[in-house]
């Protein structure tokens, strides 16, 4: 590892010692020595500046199980030196917030998300919901029904973050005791407003922060089981991320298969989008995982040659932050119409202004309550009835007192969570971070120019090897042209040995799709048997034709309209004989999704459909319309 040429050097312990270590060059590298803050300084903070000024960016790690992933993203939280990028990030977004120029506000809200053996989940609800994608025309794609905090300081992200990790899946394997299931996205939305020439100018950042599943060999983590099973849907999908990053590098093929996982679909701007993209491929020095360490490098080197299009969202129409500003002057404007004026600014008393004139109502009503009861003239049915006016007089005043207390605690609590920049500008810890900040800019600029220039030198030497040149005589020529050969010579055995390896490791990545595919038409036997067995043909065909394939969930869907009485009671019938086969075994429980019968009937199926050709999972909703 040489952090000065950002190069890694790896060497294979089964090759002759005559081969020469291969080479990867990017853009940073870091060693054991390394301090999580110049990792972050280095890679993470020009992203996080970016979001901040109105761009996309995404941070993600990648690399095998037990290389450092979690702990470059997270770190140690209560270590300072040992925080990762995360909660980093956290203090670089709310220092930002308080040292930006006084007029510009800004409003935060955070979301924590898991991908789970192909299911999409949100970690900061309760319960373990599974959620749909869905695509916007313009926002593109999100995730439907996930929950989004608003947080205004550092102790609030930071408790939303542990909420999530509490709820997220991790296990045993014999490579790491706690080793994620699941592909995690913590994303930070930052909206902020100032005022151009006159005109309010409103730009929007989103800030992904991914902690993928490691990629992994089965037969090394000795997964059985549910771990198996996880273990299959996390190396599929880091597969289909893998397509994904050939496609767009190679720049030959017009199709991108974002579509075939989740992970790729919500990471879509992220990998040739509008997007800045920072990957952290982290790697094991055991020779042991020589395999898993050469891929993780050839993943990166191909990320590397992605090509983003990223740019300012201004003016989004989907920002909160409009939103939050039309709201609170609908409430102030409301509050100044029931109050007779307006609404004064800073610290305001329960009640806004109109508290005065109610305690002189208030004390007119108890002055005359005093005179009623010291009268001598009315009779008792007087009193009472006058008493009992002057009690509904007081009613009024009092539901009018919590009505506008109601409104003042909710316009409070809305200008609250809209953060103001501002305060805190000669605040000394901004101050360094800026100037580290800039320093760092300055080194990685240079370091970059070197870099150019290597290359291009290099590249110049290969050039230099193809050129003719004029000789004073044979013996020169042979010398030059057997130092020439020599070149040559090395250059073609370096060709050869990675074309070696590549097929090897192509030959490894077939071979633990092949066992994937064998488990899956192990599962796709057994619940052919189960349907065959149990499920009558007539049955099957009448949901086969009312089911169509819903391209963007990738799932079945059958929509029956209640009119249609006899068709709904018969498959609302084979879902109640689904559920009663579900209870025959407890094997076919952990293979069979559990069907509901009610307006929505959920039925998890393997089949292959006549009508496609095709073996689908087969995932029948049964909507009520």
């Amino acid at each position: 590892m040489d952090g000065n040429a950002c190069s890694v050097s790896i060497t294979d312990p089964n090759a002759p010692a005559t081969d020469p270590p291969k080479q990867f060059t990017f853009d940073s590298a870091f060693d054991w020595n390394s301090q999580q803050i110049d990792v972050y300084n280095k890679t993470a903070l020009p992203i996080v500046e970016s979001v901040l000024n109105g761009y996309n960016g995404t941070i993600f790690a990648y690399g095998q199980t037990g290389t450092g992933k979690t702990f470059s993203m997270e770190g140690v939280r209560n270590i300072p030196e040992l925080r990762g990028i995360i909660p980093n990030s956290f203090e670089h977004i709310f220092s930002h917030i308080r040292s930006a120029g006084a007029g510009v506000k800004f409003l935060v809200r955070a979301s924590y998300l898991e991908i789970y053996n192909e299911e999409v989940r949100d970690l900061l609800a309760s319960g373990a919901t599974k959620l749909e994608l869905k695509e916007h025309p313009e926002s593109g794609i999100y995730v439907k029904d996930l929950s989004s905090f608003v947080v205004k300081d550092v102790e609030e992200i930071d408790k939303l973050m542990n909420q999530g990790n509490k709820n997220r899946s991790v296990g045993f394997t014999e490579m790491n005791a706690r080793s994620s299931r699941s592909h995690s996205i913590f994303t930070i939305t930052i909206e902020m407003s100032e005022e151009r020439d006159g005109k309010e100018c409103i730009r929007m950042g989103k800030l992904h922060l991914v902690d993928l599943a490691g990629s992994e060999r089965q037969s090394k983590t000795g997964a059985t089981g549910d771990r198996l099973k996880e273990a299959t849907k996390i190396n599929l999908s880091l597969s289909c991320l893998g397509n994904v990053i050939k496609a767009l590098v190679d720049g030959k093929s017009s199709h991108v298969p974002y579509r075939d996982s989740k992970l790729t679909r919500l990471l879509q701007d992220s990998l040739g989008g509008n997007a800045k993209t920072m990957m952290i491929a982290t790697l094991s020095p055991a020779s042991y995982n020589y395999d898993e360490t050469i891929s993780t490098l050839r993943y990166a080197a191909r990320a590397k040659n992605i090509k983003n299009k990223p740019k300012v969202n201004e003016d989004p129409k989907d920002a909160m932050l409009r939103m939050f500003q039309e709201e609170i002057q609908r409430l102030k404007a409301q509050l100044e119409n029931e109050g007779g004026g307006a609404i004064a600014a800073g610290p305001r008393k329960k009640g806004g202004l109109s508290l005065e004139e109610m305690k002189l109502m208030e004390q007119r009503i108890e002055e005359e309550k005093r005179a009623i009861l010291e009268s001598k003239d009315m009779i008792e049915s007087e009193k009472q009835a006058l008493l009992k006016a002057l009690a509904s007089r007081q009613d009024e005043i009092d539901a009018e007192r919590r009505m506008r207390e109601d409104l003042v605690n909710k316009l409070e609590q809305m200008e609250s969570k809209l953060l103001v920049g501002g305060v805190n500008l000669l605040d000394k810890e901004v101050q360094q971070r800026e100037e580290l900040a800039r320093q760092a800019a300055e080194v990685e600029a240079r370091k970059q120019q070197q870099l150019d220039l290597q290359r291009q030198m290099q590249q110049e030497e290969e050039a230099a090897l193809q050129m003719e040149e004029e000789y004073n005589s044979l013996q020169e020529e042979a010398a030059a042209k057997t130092a020439k050969i020599k070149k040559l010579w090395t250059i073609l055995m370096n060709h050869k040995t990675e074309l070696k390896d590549l097929t090897a490791e192509y030959q490894r990545e077939r071979e633990d799709l092949l066992d994937t595919i064998r488990d899956l038409s192990r599962e796709l036997k057994l619940k052919m048997k189960l349907v065959d067995r149990f499920i009558p043909v007539k049955e099957l065909q009448l949901i086969e034709s009312n089911a169509a394939w819903d391209e963007v969930n990738e799932q079945w869907h059958i929509r029956l309209r209640r009119t249609q009485g006899t068709m709904f009671g018969q498959i609302t019938c084979i879902l109640s004989n689904c559920n009663r086969l579900l209870d025959l075994k407890d094997i076919s429980r952990d293979l069979l999704q559990p069907v509901s019968i009610t307006s929505w009937g959920r039925l998890g199926l393997w089949r292959p459909w006549p009508m496609c050709g095709q073996v689908h999972i087969l995932e029948i909703r049964l909507l009520a319309v």
